[in-house]
């Protein structure tokens, strides 16, 4: 029998990928699009529910945020974990640092932006000025902008009053302690509620950028009191209210004098004392950067002026503001923020760093020397009124 000798066919032409490798690319895309929206929403929703629901409760802006959290964290890990099924264990090391990076990326200012922007009402709390020895009146009034804003005023004895403007996340009982010393002296005091704060009306912003209109509105109430001098009116801020309080001096000629402890930065810009780090200080301004372009898209806040640009115009007029900025000896970023916004007038600022305190704890490390130096300050600043 004779074999039969088969000659092979000429293989097909290529006329494309195999079908396999085109499924497998558009699995790729399909992993990268889960876990870039998976990282957004967990950053969008570590920035709402933890802190919402810690503040009021489960309500529904909370809820959002930890559907929004839980959906988020599912969807990057089974990214993650597809990801990394997906390519030789010798890669791994580098695909899991860099998915680390991009998370602290995101977290820290699509993250922050969130927190910033959509910020939980903090309640009021039970003191009064009452507790305190003081005899007060409540009182609401307006911002510049039409927005109800609530607080306590204490008469003036000596024709002075000071503007209290508190932190954020909290409200006027975080300052009641500094009114006491002021009262004491006979300044009158102001103490009010930031916009969607306590029991005030509006919407919160953590960057303090609705500070100037907040503030206008309170010059405007102390301006009507008949025990108060309309040229000797202060503002005293602690952390977001000593930024406000920078912020409204430039935007409003009628504030006098301005003590601000604890304030760092409310703007892109205001990140310059970072310069202080070198090349790290500087790669974390470039991160900020996006952190407030991003909140500038999220708020309809307007985006305020830098605290060194807002002193250079407080100071920069015939009669210049006068400012005390103090720092928490504990918090080195308070004396570097100092010092950089300080440059823009240095004649016009006095700053003193308080060794051993915190954050906002200057009346309580040195109360003796807080009362003495912002007393004295106030004395002078509000053309000698102080008793």
């Amino acid at each position: 029998m004779s074999a039969v000798v088969r000659t092979p066919e000429p293989p097909a032409a290529v006329t494309g990928r195999p079908r396999s490798a085109g499924r497998g690319s558009r699995w790729w895309v399909v992993r990268v699009l889960v876990l870039a929206t998976g990282l957004v929403g967990l950053s969008a929703g570590g920035g709402l529910g933890p802190r919402h629901y810690a503040e009021e409760g489960l309500t529904p802006v909370a809820g959002a945020g930890w559907l929004l959290l839980l959906a988020g964290l599912i969807a990057s890990a089974w990214a993650t974990i597809s990801i990394l099924r997906a390519t030789r264990r010798r890669w791994w090391p580098l695909i899991i640092a860099l998915l680390l990076v991009a998370s602290y990326l995101l977290l820290w200012t699509l993250g922050q932006a969130v927190a910033a922007s959509y910020t939980p009402r903090p309640a009021l709390g039970g003191r009064t000025p009452a507790d305190l020895g003081m005899t007060y009146q409540d009182v609401t009034f307006s911002s510049s902008d039409g927005v109800e804003l609530a607080g306590w005023y204490v008469p003036a004895r000596n024709g002075a009053a000071v503007a209290l403007m508190h932190g954020a996340g909290s409200t006027r009982t975080a300052v009641l302690e500094h009114a006491a010393v002021l009262v004491e002296h006979g300044y009158g005091v102001l103490l009010f509620d930031a916009r969607g704060h306590g029991e005030s009306a509006g919407r919160g912003m953590d960057f303090g950028w609705y500070g100037e209109s907040d503030a206008s509105g309170a010059v405007d109430f102390l301006t009507r009191q008949p025990d108060v001098s309309p040229e000797s009116i202060a503002l005293l801020g602690v952390s977001m209210g000593g930024e406000e309080a920078i912020g409204a001096a430039g935007a409003d000629d009628r504030v006098d004098a301005v003590v601000a402890e604890g304030a760092t930065n409310r703007v892109a810009s205001d990140k310059g004392y970072l310069e202080a780090y070198g090349a790290r200080g500087d790669l974390q301004q470039r991160v900020d950067h996006v952190t407030y372009w991003l909140t500038d898209l999220l708020t309809d806040a307007p985006e305020p002026d830098s605290l060194q640009r807002s002193l250079a115009i407080a100071t920069g007029r015939r009669d210049p503001t006068s400012f005390l900025l103090i720092t928490a000896g504990n918090v080195p970023d308070e004396a570097h923020a100092a010092r950089y916004v300080q440059r823009a007038s240095p004649e016009d600022v006095q700053t003193w760093t308080v060794p051993y305190a915190g954050h906002t704890k200057a009346l309580e490390a040195a109360p003796t020397e807080w009362e003495e130096r912002v007393i004295t300050f106030l004395d002078e600043s509000l053309a000698g009124t102080g008793q």
